[in-house]
């Protein structure tokens, strides 16, 4: 009535109790602060140690194209282990690992550029809740932001994406690719492995 919530005398107590503070902590407060100080120090360093990574991979992803682009010709490549590795030099207007880089179409680079904006959000809001520890799934998020800020760079800077690794499988040959594009690869998989092999904890307390 009136806009105020009324408790009808029939209400159980115990009900309406448990409805209010269903989703308290009963923790006391000097106790919540000690632990908040103990925990936010390290969530902290794990925090820096995951962008840290990230900034790793994006110097090298960053020095490895300028080092390809100033050295070798576009188009040329460097043999290093005859009919199995490469240097080369391409530049690709697709996604990673040359996808879409034969598509005329002209949405295809502001497609890509929001996409990997929308993923750098994503990844980077995912490693600021991360738990405290150093597991694998945030070293994997970590590269994949590393990998995403390399690319996206290039993309952002002239609209196209130095590939520099080439590797042939036998007579097949795996698309050219870079330092950005095997880090996202790398972080993918640690992902995948914690998801179908790491339990957890609530698991191996049970196990």
């Amino acid at each position: 009535m009136n806009g105020v919530w009324q408790v009808k005398p029939d209400f159980p107590l115990c009900a309406f109790v448990c409805f209010v503070v269903k989703d308290l902590d009963f923790t006391t407060k000097d106790t919540k602060v000690h632990e908040d100080n103990r925990r936010m120090p390290r969530r902290r360093i794990m925090r820096a140690y995951s962008f840290l990574i990230a900034l790793a991979v994006v110097v090298l992803d960053r020095y490895t194209k300028w080092l390809v682009a100033t050295r070798i010709s576009l188009h040329d490549s460097i043999t290093v282990i005859k009919r199995i590795f490469y240097i080369t030099h391409v530049e690709n207007r697709g996604a990673a690992f040359g996808i879409f880089n034969d598509s005329p179409a002209q949405w295809k680079i502001g497609l890509l550029v929001l996409f990997s904006i929308a993923a750098l959000v994503i990844v980077s809001a995912l490693l600021w809740k991360s738990r405290h520890a150093m597991t694998a799934s945030a070293i994997g998020l970590s590269l994949i932001l590393g990998g995403a800020v390399g690319n996206l760079w290039d993309r952002l800077l002239s609209g196209r994406v130095v590939d520099f690794l080439l590797v042939y499988i036998g007579s097949y040959q795996w698309p050219a690719f870079n330092v950005a594009d095997s880090a996202i690869v790398v972080g993918a998989g640690l992902l995948v492995f914690e998801i179908l092999f790491t339990k957890a904890p609530e698991a191996e307390k049970t196990a």
